[in-house]
């Protein structure tokens, strides 16, 4: 099975600058009035073939999709197709926190319908993504937030929220064709178990899992994504199947700056080798939605013994341009 490709770099409309890509550091960008924020909820980004595509929640009738050669000015595809058209997949609303990945000539498309999680695949990124059989990959049980990952020896796993207490995030092997999970195999991750994240509706969710020095790393969010209080936590395991441990001092990003209700989010490396992570925010201070995407940096530092993840508060907002 070939190594997943999901990697991005951040850099200005005008300039890709050689300095930026080096020093890793933000872009800006001069103001102008006909931009807007790119308004996704719980984000994720994939680069393909030197171009950007950032997919998540906004439309009411499947996945919408950006395109951005530069990470920072983002456009629609033309006449706003849907990445995933509701006609295409089984549910009918509900259509959350997409991700999508490259692997053997295919594209694989993990995302919840209908309070399900589903899986559908392409031959583009820009899809259209189908289901060849409309069903989800779990039929008798609720379940959202689906996101792959692929060990070093080339194994697949589905790591996915489910309903009970609240919201708590398990895993479970994939079949070798990734569209079919192996529930027999699923193992509890983690549950509410932190101060800060004690509050209705008691959610562990959105989890993205990653390697780092032979250690799993698993950010997550908690709090109520309808809080501004909403943010970003992680915990760490010897094994992919855990136990896993959180760390103590969760969460590691929550309201940085002006922002509020931050989470869900998706890491990856951009093209300078930076671990970068994007992630939504509220509309604003008294306003939910619509959510906007935003990013920052991910490093890893020694704190008393141990190896610690940390999130750059100073983070980058990008633009879609009409």
């Amino acid at each position: 099975m070939k190594t997943i490709l999901f990697i991005i770099f951040v850099g200005s409309v005008n300039v890709l600058a050689s300095s930026s890509v080096v020093t890793g550091e933000w872009p800006s960008v001069s103001p102008n009035p006909v931009e807007t924020n790119v308004f996704l909820g719980d984000p994720f980004i994939l680069l393909h073939d030197d171009t950007y595509y950032a997919y998540g929640t906004y439309a009411g009738d499947g996945i919408a999709v950006y395109v951005s050669q530069d990470l920072l000015t983002w456009e629609a595809v033309q006449g706003n197709r849907l990445a995933l058209d509701k006609k295409d997949s089984w549910g009918d609303r509900w259509f959350w926190a997409p991700e999508v990945y490259h692997v053997d000539g295919k594209f694989y498309m993990y995302y919840s319908a209908d309070e399900h999680i589903c899986v559908a695949t392409g031959d583009s990124p820009l899809g259209p993504f189908k289901q060849d059989v409309q069903r989800p990959m779990i039929a008798g049980e609720k379940c959202i937030d689906n996101s792959l990952f692929i060990d070093d020896d080339g194994k697949p796993y589905l790591f996915y929220d489910r309903f009970n207490d609240g919201l708590n995030i398990w895993v479970a092997e994939l079949a070798d064709n990734l569209t079919e999970i192996r529930p027999e195999t699923a193992v509890k991750c983690i549950n509410v178990s932190q101060a800060w994240e004690e509050v209705w509706p008691r959610v562990n969710e959105g989890p993205f899992v990653l390697k780092h020095d032979g250690k799993y790393y698993m950010t997550y969010s908690a709090n109520s994504y309808e809080s501004p209080f909403y943010g970003i936590g992680y915990a760490t395991a010897d094994k992919v199947t855990g136990p896993w441990t959180k760390y103590a001092g969760n969460p590691i990003l929550q309201k940085p700056g002006a922002l509020v209700g931050v989470g869900h989010n998706a890491m990856f490396r951009d093209k300078a080798g930076d671990l970068r992570i994007v992630f939504h925010a509220h509309h604003s201070e008294t306003e939910i939605h619509p959510r906007a995407m935003h990013m920052s940096t991910v490093t890893f530092a020694e704190k008393d013994g141990k190896t610690i993840m940390q999130i750059d508060e100073d983070f980058m907002t990008p633009v879609l341009l009409p």
